[in-house]
């Protein structure tokens, strides 16, 4: 059935930012388990994570844990094993990319398509549904048009992402890391050869770009497609970062938390995907977060400026340029209002466009929007500074601060009634969901010496809800008469209350049931898979072979690929990009004169990568080769660390 709930759905690095994601509106989590997750250094114990389910679950919200990398056969049983311990922590769905976990004896618990599953076609997507995944996790480049194909012939909810860094290649078809270095990014591994500079020449050598970051895009940002994507049939919104810190998890939830919920009062055929509503401490600001400048990708149309060719860093928000270089100070004028900190962290781009890094120690105003400001660094180590450079700040001290304090309360809403009974009082409590809980006591009914003194005291001991997770909208008193209550008893009910109100939500909440796979088994769309497919073990070799593959070939991380094979498939075009596309020139001239026929070379120190434009679908292959000794020699380090851990935490 068609899913009407709008989930927002938060990155944990560790569980204290899983529960601010939860604080600050999150409907999910989706957070990396003990292993197996496709981020190698955001791995969280089972402990932890059952301490976060448990905060999540009291507001309904789900916790979604990540194994969403290829397995080898020996890491099958113990993939099969954390998976029982993980559904026994209460985690509600796991976030999957290898199929042969659909092969194994695994407990009643959601499997959600991973993002690295590739999912860019409507019969790809309803295959998977079909094969019994509840939730698909759509790719980035998706137009509105593709994303409603793909609702046109699903009925599970469709998860998109919406805000964060964005891989450059089609997630799950991105091999260049384990070709240079035997780190693959289908093991939770990558070493991120998109974000390196490149010197892009042509096939007779030309220069064609300089040093430029040539496969580096900017960040996704899609606040103002959140209500087009809602209606091309997009039900849960995804905000990257597990490799995030708190503020920025914090910050980007209630960002999008309060743009969810205007739509939802636009909206009522639709709801939220938990109970309660947030009150922060901060205007929510994607700006004040590292990030790239900001791009929404593909969903509105190919663009010419998704790139972050001059730097993969954060370059911040510009504040104004430098007026006067001091002996140890800089001055800088500024066209609109500001205040700068002590500490707050600044930098620029040089002249070569490469960014230079300014750390504040002191800034001090000067009036009409001048300010001093002493760099930690001395003032002839910044390279070509000069009168008129502009200058960005990409480190807010004040903001910092505010988001190292509490800096947001979620709470939901309940209705308090206060009934007489013949032996004392009840007090019944309704919260915004529905739930109700009706605690009594025993009491003898005093007469009140002031009616309106002992009224006001009851709605004011009644109300006293400050460390629960609910906020009381009405507190009614259905009383013949304000008796007086000692303030002992009335607050011992109202705890008792809100225990049983707990209680009561608690008891409600039910874990969603795993898909039930189609029988017989649908057909694959294809019948033959090459190495793109990421096959890595003989489950998932079991599982497409059921679904009628005839040809199957391994992982590239098998190492079965001689010669040049497509390292990367991206929907990025650098000869796009770079205004070289024919259909935007013929015949474009570069540094050294006309550029000749392609292919294209990427060059950055030893390592060189091809580019080949596949113009049908508007694609482009970076082309390259296995580094064969050097992948082999990180295979045998790696190869048992994984059993060797299981066999530590959780011994059979």
């Amino acid at each position: 059935m068609f899913n009407h709930q709008l989930e927002l759905l938060a990155p944990a690095r560790d569980i204290d930012i899983g529960i601010e994601a939860v604080n600050h509106g999150a409907d999910a989590v989706y957070i990396g388990g003990p292993s197996f997750g496709a981020r190698k250094s955001a791995e969280n114990d089972l402990a932890d994570i059952a301490r976060l389910v448990a905060h999540a679950h009291r507001f309904h919200a789900r916790i979604f844990t990540t194994l969403n990398t290829i397995l080898r056969d020996d890491e099958l049983e113990p993939a099969r094993q954390m998976i029982w311990q993980l559904y026994e922590a209460g985690v509600d769905a796991l976030i999957i990319q290898d199929m042969g976990l659909l092969e194994l004896d695994l407990p009643p618990i959601q499997l959600h398509a991973s993002t690295q599953c590739d999912i860019r076609s409507p019969e790809k997507a309803r295959f998977l549904q079909d094969a019994g995944l509840s939730q698909l996790v759509l790719a980035r480049e998706l137009t509105l048009e593709q994303i409603r194909a793909v609702r046109a012939v699903t009925e599970v909810p469709l998860e998109f992402f919406v805000h964060g860094a964005l891989c450059v290649a089609y997630s799950g078809q991105c091999y260049v890391s384990h070709a240079q270095n035997g780190r693959s990014a289908n093991r939770g591994d990558c070493s991120q050869a998109c974000r390196l500079p490149y010197q892009v020449t042509d096939s007779a050598g030309g220069i064609v770009a300089h040093d430029k970051h040539v496969l580096s895009v900017k960040d996704n940002n899609q606040s103002d497609n959140l209500a087009a994507l809602v209606d091309a049939g997009v039900r849960s919104f995804k905000i990257e970062g597990r490799y995030k810190d708190m503020g920025y998890v914090k910050n980007i939830t209630a960002h999008y938390r309060t743009l969810l919920d205007e739509i939802l009062t636009q909206r009522p055929d639709l709801s939220a995907g938990s109970s309660g509503h947030c009150r922060y401490t901060f205007t929510p600001d994607p700006n004040q977060n590292f990030n790239r400048d900001a791009t929404d990708y593909f969903v509105q149309g190919r663009k010419e400026d998704i790139g972050a060719f001059d730097s993969p860093k954060n370059p911040g928000q510009l504040i104004g340029a430098v007026s006067k270089i001091n002996r140890d100070s800089v001055e800088i004028e500024s066209p609109v209002e500001i205040t700068l900190h002590n500490g707050d962290g600044m930098c620029y781009f040089d002249l070569q466009k490469t960014l230079v890094g300014m750390a504040i120690n002191t800034a001090e105003a000067l009036g009409d929007g001048r300010w001093r400001v002493v760099p930690k660094d001395p003032i002839t180590e910044l390279r070509h500074l000069r009168i008129g450079t502009e200058i960005n700040r990409n480190r807010d001290m004040s903001w910092q601060r505010v988001m190292d304090k509490k800096s947001s309360d979620r709470r939901v809403n309940v209705v308090m009634q206060l009934d007489e009974t013949p032996d004392g009082l009840a007090l019944r409590l309704t919260d915004d969901d529905g739930y109700v809980a009706t605690v009594a006591v025993e009491l003898p009914k005093e007469m009140a010496k002031d009616a309106d003194r002992a009224a006001a005291s009851l709605r004011e001991n009644l109300g006293k809800l400050g460390t629960t997770m609910f906020t009381p909208t009405d507190i009614r008193l259905n009383l013949s008469q304000p008796w007086f209550v000692p303030a002992s008893s009335i607050n011992a009910l109202r705890r008792e209350g809100i225990e049983a109100l707990e209680a009561a939500r608690q008891s409600a909440l039910h874990r969603l049931p795993r898909a039930v796979p189609v029988d017989p088994p649908v057909a694959y769309p294809e019948e033959t898979l090459s190495y793109l497919a990421n096959v890595f073990n003989h489950k998932a070799r079991d599982f497409y072979a059921k679904h009628g593959v005839k040809l199957i070939a391994a992982a590239y991380e098998s190492h079965e690929e001689e010669g040049e094979v497509s390292l990367m498939i991206t929907k990025h075009c650098v000869r796009f990009s770079l205004s070289l596309c024919p259909k935007q020139t013929r015949g474009v001239t570069g540094v050294h004169g006309t550029i000749k026929a392609e292919p294209l070379n990427l060059i950055n120190g030893n390592e060189t990568l091809k580019l080949v434009f596949d113009c049908k679908p508007c694609e482009m292959h970076v082309v390259g080769k296995l580094k064969r000794g050097v992948v082999q020699q990180r295979a045998r380090e790696v190869q048992t660390a994984p059993i060797q851990f299981y066999k530590a935490r959780f011994p059979t």
